[in-house]
């Protein structure tokens, strides 16, 4: 019985590990991914629903038949599949398809459109990206902290400075925030930039709201230096610390990806060593065996039996 599990756990492991196979759900995630798509039109779906519908459920039982083979290549013990993180990932998404749940038809149609993210579990490149921003999550969560903190400066001060000559943009602190973060996406800040250069009175963007422009002041110099610091600190210098960061992360998560394959090699050569060295020593048993047995043969043949000597001399 114990062989027969083990002869069955090594034909399991054999399939996971096999390139074809991976290649296979590559492929099943990347038909679901355009499936999950195709679903999305109305006049498809009702024309060719049904045929959708099979293919759907034949994709759903792909995965169900690859966390079965995943799980048997454990052997007995079956819950180290839930050790791995990514696997947890795999299993969850297909309960999610087969568990009938409240809001069934929503949550199903969801849970197609997640299948498409096991591709990051299918190319280890994609895996790197993300194990890289996961491990920055910490790292990012600092320099999201300083970004906000010269938001918060710069705001204020905008509110200070511009918040008469443009009540619009500038008005109160909470759109001093949202123009700053316009300002920061590089998109139309010159426009707030040339409202504070001429005065809200001579910028087509206050033609709708001229109500609001009371209070209209040039500030060319006050404009321009304001600004332009907070292009050159906001966007080529914080949003980079964002890149630097996530880069810092893929090193890290390169070299603990190249270090687990290392020791998984020298695992695998150390087994492979012990097994040699079993192998070794069983032939070499054998050999000895075989040549006493030889040997005593060869005696009894001379007429030479060393246990008729023995009972002689007794």
């Amino acid at each position: 019985m114990g062989a027969g599990q083990s002869s069955l756990r090594q034909r399991f492991a054999a399939v996971a590990d096999a390139r074809w196979f991976q290649r296979l759900v590559t492929a099943v995630i990347l038909f679901a991914g355009v499936l999950a798509g195709v679903e999305t039109y109305p006049d498809v779906v009702a024309e060719y629903g049904l045929y959708l519908h099979i293919l759907d459920w034949a994709v759903m039982v792909l995965f169900t038949i690859e966390i079965v083979i995943k799980i048997g290549a454990e052997g007995r013990t079956w819950w180290r599949y839930f050790w791995d993180p990514w696997n947890v990932f795999d299993f969850t998404i297909v309960a999610l398809c087969l568990l009938p749940l409240p809001g069934f038809f929503m949550a199903l149609r969801l849970a197609r459109v997640l299948r498409v993210l096991r591709l990051v579990r299918a190319l280890p490149r994609l895996q790197i990206l993300v194990v890289a921003l996961l491990k920055s999550i910490p790292a990012l969560g600092y320099v999201g902290l300083l970004l906000f903190l010269l938001f918060y400066v710069y705001a204020v001060t905008g509110t200070i400075l511009f918040g008469a000559n443009d009540p619009l943009h500038f008005g109160t602190l909470g759109v001093s925030l949202l123009s700053m973060f316009t300002v920061v996406t590089l998109e139309g800040w010159n426009s707030l930039l040339y409202i504070q250069i001429r005065g809200c009175a001579n910028v087509p963007e206050y033609d709708g709201f001229a109500h609001l422009c009371t209070n209209s002041e040039a500030m060319p110099i006050t404009a321009a230096a304001f600004f332009i610091s907070f292009v050159l600190i906001g966007t080529m210098v914080i949003l980079n610390l964002f890149v630097g960061v996530i880069i810092n992360g893929m090193e890290e998560a390169e070299t603990e990806q190249r270090t687990k394959k290392q020791l998984e090699a020298q695992a695998a050569g150390s087994k492979r060593t012990v097994r040699q060295e079993f192998d070794n020593i069983a032939r070499e048993l054998g050999e000895l065996t075989s040549a006493i047995n030889h040997l005593r043969m060869r005696v009894v043949d001379l007429g030479e039996d060393p246990r008729a000597d023995d009972d002689t001399q007794a």
